[in-house]
């Protein structure tokens, strides 16, 4: 039974054949157009030795020849692979070794690289995404391939790599119309009228599978971006009454300290969901000035992206919490023997639904710990409350155990939030001689604060176990995974001689 991305393009493009399925910052092509430009870049694949089942991967910025590249390949039942285009050639030829693509397509600018990993790893034919611009437009026959099976896998998407080596994510045919099915019944947005802005990288979940793939198969609009301009973010969503945006807080933050905020017309957007980080109290304000209603999301790439998200009339009065699952999508929280955890109790959340990944790519090992009688063990730490709604603690391998004690960096980062002049915030856990590890506040501001002060607000909110110990101010910007959440990872790297470099504030 047939049930694709492929499918969905096809009908709409008979059905609705002028509507604009892609405008990429102004340049849009139809459903019409974006299915002969398939069946161009089909051929030219097939031509190229793909075959169905295969590997296609793609090193590139946001842009139509993206798009195009990625329908292409599912046309032919290959499996689309994409890369996180600020990989090194070392990283990448490690998931060329990982996926065994028989095409990489990349952008121009990073002709060097890519021909660097295929020097290290010459298992596959290069080529370049901008050579695709001259299929479009053409009136091309259709390709005749084996019809994909719902079970067929579809994409493989890296994880950001937050705990070491990335995996691959499977995404099924069937994973991406449920996903998408699902989500068209809890948002009020009828299928022709989505109009999603997507200001992401296409490589990760969030872009290829919950903003293109969803769009398409909903025969929607996607406005896509080539990086993310909050200026110009602002003046696409007003100009086309765009229904539905998301992203970690920092997008949002961006988009409404730009030019143009308070006076856009954004009443169009119904659907505004936030992942990735807690959103600060007057960023929601900010929103529903403008009459729009941020909601906190939770999920991971193996459910989806998104798995849960708060009901609309209570987003506003609980911004802590994530909602209580979908329609289809079930979520526990349980303690280390699998036994669920009363409400209130924290304990390691489980998914499953639609959206749920049949497993890793070729890692079998990884697959069976994630995937256990039915449930995807997320390895995030949560608590139910009474009505089964959902809040988000922290990663189980970011928790820091002090003194026998455990301390979520989430529950203090909430907290320093809240303090004037603290632009953002992360914190990690750093060797302490007397309790194994302790609390660093790594902290970005807006207008001069003090270590007293921030010790003072958190002494008034916070167990004193809890209280950072460390307390530093940080220049810049903090490093970023492409999904825009703070690469904790990588400040752990940076920052762990803090307790050399900086004396303690208690």
């Amino acid at each position: 039974m047939s049930g694709t991305v492929n499918d969905a393009l096809v009908f709409w493009s008979r059905i609705n054949p002028d509507k604009v399925a892609v405008d990429f910052d102004g340049d849009a092509v139809t459903y019409r157009e974006l299915s002969s430009w398939a069946d161009g870049v089909a051929a030219k694949l097939a031509a190229e030795g793909v075959r169905a089942g295969d590997r296609v991967a793609l090193l590139g910025n946001n842009s139509l020849e993206w798009c195009a590249a990625t329908l292409g390949a599912w046309r032919l039942g290959a499996i689309v692979a994409p890369f996180n285009h600020r990989m090194l050639a070392r990283e990448l030829t490690a998931l060329v070794e990982d996926c065994e693509p028989t095409v990489v397509y990349g952008d121009a600018v990073f002709a060097e690289r890519l021909g660097e990993v295929h020097a290290a790893s010459p298992t596959f034919v290069p080529g370049v995404l901008g050579d695709l611009t001259a299929l479009r437009g053409a009136d091309h026959a259709p390709v005749t391939a084996p019809i994909a099976d719902r079970d067929d896998v579809a994409a493989i998407i890296f994880t950001s790599g937050t705990t070491g080596r990335p995996k691959g994510v499977i995404f099924s045919h069937a994973t991406i119309a449920g996903m998408t099915q699902e989500w068209s019944l809890i948002e009020p947005v009828p299928p022709n009228d989505l109009r999603q802005l997507l200001v992401l990288p296409m490589f990760t979940a969030a872009g290829v599978i919950w903003a293109f793939a969803r769009v398409l198969i909903n025969g929607g609009t996607l406005f896509l971006q080539p990086a993310f301009n909050p200026a110009r973010a602002v003046e696409v969503a007003a100009a086309n009454r765009v229904t539905t945006i998301m992203g970690p807080p920092i997008i949002f933050q961006g988009i409404s300290g730009a030019p143009g905020f308070a006076e856009a017309d954004l009443s169009s957007v119904v659907t505004a969901h936030v992942g990735g980080a807690r959103v600060p109290v007057d960023l929601l304000r900010a929103w529903q000035a403008k009459g729009v209603l941020l909601r906190q999301i939770y999920g991971q790439t193996e459910i989806g992206g998104s798995a849960t998200v708060m009901p609309r009339d209570l987003a506003a009065d609980n911004p802590e919490k994530c909602g209580r699952g979908g329609i289809f999508t079930k979520v526990r929280v349980v303690d280390p023997e699998g036994t669920d955890c009363p409400a209130g109790t924290a304990g390691e959340i489980l998914l499953r639904g639609p959206a749920m990944m049949p497993g890793y790519w070729r890692n079998k090992e990884a697959t069976e710990a994630a995937l256990k009688d039915g449930w995807l063990h997320t390895g995030d730490m949560g608590v139910l409350d009474e009505e089964g709604y959902l809040t988000f603690v922290d990663r189980i391998k970011d928790m820091i155990i002090s003194g026998g004690l455990n301390i979520a960096p989430l529950e203090i980062e909430n907290v320093l939030t809240e303090l004037p002049g603290v632009q953002e915030v992360s914190v990690i856990g750093v060797h302490d001689a007397k309790f194994g590890e302790t609390p660093a506040a790594l902290i970005k501001t807006t207008a001069k604060l003090t270590e007293a002060e921030v010790i003072e607000h958190c002494n008034a909110r916070l167990a004193d176990y809890k209280v950072p110990r460390y307390v530093v101010f940080v220049e810049g910007e903090f490093p970023r995974m492409a999904s825009g959440k703070i690469a904790k990872r990588e400040l752990r790297d940076t920052y762990r001689d803090v307790p050399d470099t900086h004396g303690k504030v208690r």
